[in-house]
């Protein structure tokens, strides 16, 4: 029997195996909420596809997404990483990674958990959208206008509505996949 998926996804299997296994299940652990926020900052601009090849690359580099080290990354460290052709080497990129690192561990000491802050803005559960074509899901909402722009308050960068959407989608606070779709009511 055929599994029936989002559209965006068809044809390529690592997009379908991200989109089977992840995109979309809701995620409460800081560590990961962190590493999808980081890709999705890399990402802006580009396709998700080619930051998705390039995973393991950024784990790599990045010291497996820890943001306790990224935080603490000095200039030769950003340097090496500027000349890393595995990731997008994109210097303002890089060097908001580390400043997103600082401000990450900031929101945790203040609400406990970063999970607890990001997830705060949705009262902690999935909200359930009912797309049936995934062209039609908005690019922003106005939730993540407003996460947007508490996080750049906050001195985030790479943050803007579209990156944070696509940041809620990726980590279930909306349920994006169209209502045909097999994941739909799995997560």
């Amino acid at each position: 029997m055929t599994k029936h998926r989002c559209g965006w996804c068809i044809g390529d299997t690592l997009y379908e195996t991200y989109h089977d296994q992840e995109w979309g299940v809701p995620v409460y652990d800081d560590a990961t909420i962190f590493e999808f926020l980081i890709l999705e900052t890399f990402q802006a601009g580009l396709s998700w596809i080619t930051i998705l090849r390039k995973r393991e690359n950024f784990r790599a580099a990045f010291d497996n997404f820890d943001y306790q080290k990224i935080a603490a990354y000095n200039q030769e460290k950003i340097d090496s990483l500027l000349q890393d052709a595995g990731i997008i080497r994109n210097r303002l990129k890089i060097k908001a990674t580390v400043t997103n690192a600082q401000l990450f561990i900031k929101i945790q000491e203040e609400f406990g958990s970063f999970s607890n802050y990001i997830w705060g803005f949705v009262d902690g559960k999935p909200i359930k959208n009912h797309v049936k074509n995934y062209k039609e899901a908005p690019a922003t909402t106005a939730i993540s206008d407003t996460l947007s722009k508490d996080l750049k308050k906050r001195g985030f960068k790479f943050v803007g509505s579209t990156v944070i959407y696509a940041h809620m989608q990726a980590t279930g606070m909306v349920n994006d996949h169209e209502t045909w779709c097999f994941r739909y009511e799995e997560v």
